[in-house]
């Protein structure tokens, strides 16, 4: 009966992220630092507006694109935080980031056209292009310190290229995007048939500075994906959102609609409270990531890792070439030599062959026993002929 499955279904794997974590999972006295998961518990202001509301048995479906209140609120939010400028009808609310980049690109996505990404990527985009009969190219961005930019896209733009990623701040690098950067890629795809699906989970986790949007300069042509999973540590909560244009989202809200009716009334509920009460709720964890960061760049730097800074997000994306194995045996080496777990690069496109990504979304105590065990191990593998 296998080959009444669809082809494509069958062709997808399930992330590297995932199976590297489910094939260390269960290993007894293992320290991982694989999941990109925030350690902070979700605000207890936005549980009890949670609780309020099924006491209230606000239990019912909802419009497809959420409670009109709640896209207010995230058209409020994303005005305040990153001067961007939308109504509520071109916002949908979803059942998590995952689900916005999913119905986005069902609507924009057709057979045989492409879609431009910087790799190293996080792994979660191929397959729902790929699904949609659409092809992801890759675009190198090791020589520029993993920024994707005007002049890495430029040689890659075909009469089949109609979408360019922009995930930024980026899993695994944490690397972000300046304004200059933004205005000269905004410049070169302006006026062309191409959107730019510029994914902003990590906006509310930018160390220096504040996080810039490329739809600053390109609304008509950026369809932004958000949501608070790790802004709010809401990651079980599923609320995402997608801002877009009003002609888009009258579109995207048909594909929404068929998958989903409408996301959790609950958490919807929920989200409310964070985006009205919960504005600055992400500082806490801001403040303990950059400290986790200094402390977790600086060992790896003694260790002699090559390593480029984050700007954001929680990973750091060290270089282990000079050992000469893949990432794949390095991180299943150091799990059954050192008890350490990190995900190998690979998992991120094979242009992130060579690299390992370690979360810092763990608290010190961990970080360091991570850590101590990982140098130990690094100097084992030095020391052997």
């Amino acid at each position: 009966m296998k080959h009444l499955i669809q082809p494509r279904v069958q062709s997808i794997q399930i992330s590297g992220i995932r199976q590297f974590f489910n094939l260390v999972a269960g290993r007894p006295g293992v320290i991982s630092l694989t999941i990109g998961q925030p350690d902070f518990p979700t605000p207890e202001h936005v549980k009890t507006a949670a609780q309020e509301a099924i006491a209230a048995d606000f239990t019912t479906y909802t419009a497809n694109a959420g409670l009109l209140e709640l896209r207010q609120a995230a058209c409020q939010f994303v005005a305040n935080k990153y001067g961007l400028r939308y109504t509520p009808d071109e916002v949908i609310a979803t059942v998590g980031a995952s689900q916005a980049l999913d119905i986005t690109f069902r609507t924009i996505l057709e057979e045989g056209t492409e879609v431009l990404l910087p790799a190293p990527v996080y792994p979660g985009y191929e397959p729902l292009i790929r699904l949609c009969g659409a092809k992801p190219v890759y675009i190198d961005t090791r020589p520029n310190g993993f920024r994707l930019s005007a002049e890495l896209i430029a040689p890659y733009l075909t009469e089949k290229t109609r979408c360019v990623i922009l995930p930024y701040p980026s899993n695994p690098t944490g690397t972000a995007l300046s304004a200059e950067e933004l205005a000269r890629i905004a410049s070169l795809l302006k006026g062309r048939p191409i959107w730019i699906v510029s994914d902003e989970i990590y906006s509310e986790l930018v160390y220096r500075g504040r996080h810039r949007s490329i739809a600053e300069w390109l609304p008509e042509q950026t369809i932004v994906i958000n949501g608070l999973s790790k802004s709010h540590s809401m990651t079980g909560w599923r609320i995402g959102f997608v801002f877009a244009p009003a002609f888009a989202v009258e579109q995207m809200i048909k594909v929404h609609q068929y998958s989903v009716s409408c996301t959790s009334s609950i958490s919807q509920k929920a989200a409310l409270e964070a985006l009205t009460a919960g504005k600055n709720d992400a500082e806490t964890m801001r403040a303990a990531y950059l400290e986790r960061l200094e402390y977790a760049y600086g060992r790896l730097t003694a260790m002699g890792l090559p390593v480029e800074k984050p700007d954001g997000a929680f990973y750091l994306f060290p270089s282990i070439a000079a050992f000469g194995m893949s990432s794949f045996d390095f991180a299943l080496d150091a799990v059954e030599n050192a008890g350490v777990a990190l995900v190998p690069g690979s998992a991120f496109s094979d242009y992130g062959e060579g690299h390992v990504r370690l979360s810092y979304a763990y608290s010190l105590d961990v970080l360091k026993e991570g850590l101590d065990r990982l140098e130990r191990y690094i100097q084992q593998k030095r020391r052997r002929p």
